[in-house]
Parts: structure tokens; sequence; C-alpha cells
């Protein structure tokens, strides 16, 4: 017998309707799960989670450890499976939880990547023409800048989310959190580009009809990996040696407000942040940025 898929659809269930996670991180969980299932089936022949035993889970994790996972892969796929577990002994499929004494050491936190303000200069020159797909892609990274949004945001972001007399987007974050972000006459100005000829443009080509702003080159939304995609293609276009990850312009951003004398709680509300000790890593970030000018340019250094 395969271990219970019913049990495995309910819970991805629950993470989009209960617990308001995006389509992305559903798939995350589901990877995660599957995989360990995957294992108890090929190592344990195990036939359901209910078998699952602190032992099992004590033996997956040696063989991550084996494998030389990173720590960060490893946390992510015990917290996946912790999730599924709870929400197995909450609804009473299961009576303990395997995972309930794993305790994993602390990661090491890595202070966010960035680029300084004359890379995002470079980024901005390297996006030239007036076509539809340059006019979109301008206002992506124009707006990703500006705002500080999740890539995720970005793309589930609609017109009517779009307020151009306040100049403010309406942002749906994680959780179902919802919280205006304003954003500057340079994204203004490309948006509005964007969306009165190249939005139209593209949209035409199949006589599509739909709220979404950001569209691939056939006019359909564009996805999370789409825009992951087109930031890669703007950098190979620049000088730059830094290769590039969905999150470093949501760095930028509240690395460059930080250092433009912003307050750090305005920060947490921009990104949305639900605790203030996650926007505090910036700081980290703006001091070493600091330290490395003071080193540079002060004589007695």
């Amino acid at each position: 017998m395969a271990l219970e898929q019913e049990w495995l659809n309910l819970f991805l269930q629950y993470l989009v309707v209960d617990r308001h996670y995006s389509a992305e991180t559903q798939k995350a969980y589901q990877a995660d799960i599957q995989m360990f299932s995957a294992f108890l089936t090929t190592n344990g022949g195990l036939s359901s989670f209910k078998q699952v035993t602190p032992l099992d889970v004590q033996t997956y994790l040696n063989e991550m450890n084996q494998k030389e996972y990173s720590r960060e892969t490893v946390a992510r796929r015990i917290s996946s499976l912790r999730s599924f577990y709870r929400y197995l002994v909450k609804n009473e499929f299961v009576q303990t939880d395997p995972f309930e004494a794993v305790q994993l050491k602390k990661q090491q936190h890595k202070l966010p990547r960035f680029f300084y303000e004359k890379e995002m200069d470079a980024l901005f020159a390297a996006i030239e023409g007036d076509q539809p797909l340059d006019q979109r892609n301008r206002a992506i990274l124009e707006l990703l800048y500006a705002t500080g949004i999740r890539v995720s945001e970005c793309a589930q972001l609609t017109v009517a989310q779009i307020d151009f007399g306040l100049r403010v987007i309406l942002v749906h974050g994680k959780g179902n959190k919802d919280r205006y972000v304003p954003f500057g006459h340079h994204a203004e100005r490309a948006l509005q580009a964007y969306l009165k000829a190249g939005r139209v443009q593209l949209m035409a080509k199949k006589q599509l009809d739909h709220d979404v702003v950001f569209v691939n080159h056939r006019g359909t939304p564009i996805t999370s990996r789409g825009i992951e995609y087109i930031l890669d293609q703007i950098i190979k276009k620049t000088s730059l040696t830094s290769d590039i990850h969905p999150h470093m312009i949501r760095h930028t951003f509240a690395t460059h407000l930080l250092d433009h004398g912003a307050d750090l709680r305005t920060v947490q509300e921009l990104l949305g942040h639900s605790s203030l000790s996650t926007t505090q890593i910036y700081t980290h970030v703006t001091t070493a940025h600091l330290q490395k000018d003071y080193r540079q340019f002060f004589p007695r250094a």
C-alpha cells in the first residue's frame, strides 16, 4: 500500500486555503514530503505515515548528511515535514509526531547580498529599446527596486492593485497580509509606458483579456520563474560579475533605504515582515558597507 496520498492532498489544500500560501510554496512542501515518502518506501519498506518512528527520522537525517546536503536544505525539509505531521496529529490521522524531538543546529545566518547604487544604474542602463518586452522588463525592474516586493508578489500583481493617483500599490503578501507600498516617478513612468503600449501589444497576439499586470511573450500571466529568467538576462547584458537571485533586488531596496537614513520600522512595514527581528539583518549589511568604505577611504584605517 502506498503512503497516504489522500492525506498529502488534504494537507496541500490546507496550505493554500487556510494558510494562504502561494502555489510555489505549496509545490516546495509537496516535493519535500514526497522525497521523504520515497525514502521510507525504498529504505524502510513502510506503507503508512503512521508507521514512522523517531528512528526513521534520524535515519533520514543521517542519509541527508551523508549526501552532504546543505544545512539550509536539511532545515527546509525538516520544517516541511514538521508542518505536515502537526497537521496529521491535529486532524487525528496519526497519534504521535516523530519529528517532535528533532533538534537541528542553528543555521549560520548569511548576510543578504545586494547591489550597490552604481550596480543598479548598470542594470537599468542594460534595458534599452521600446519593444513590448523591453518595456515590460524595464517596468519589472523599476517596480521591484522601487517597492522591494517579492518576486511572487510582483507576478501576482493586478492592474486594480496600482493606484497611480496616490502612487502606491496594494500588495497581497504572505499569510494573506495586505500592505500599501509607495513607488517613485521612475517606476511610474515605466509602468505607464508598459501598460499603455507593451502590455496591450503582448495581449493582443491572442486577444487575451485579464487583469494581471506582467505577462509573457504570449500575453499570459508571467510566473515567478519567468521574472527570475528576465533578471538573469538583464545582468548578462552588463559588465557586472555578480550573479543574481530573486531576492537580491528586495535586499537592495531595504539596504539602500537604511543607507539613506530610513527608520527600521518603516523598512519592516514596507517589506511586509511580521517581526522586526527579520528586518534587523539589514542593519548588519549596512554596517558592513560602512566598514568597507571606512577602510577604503579613511587614511589611518
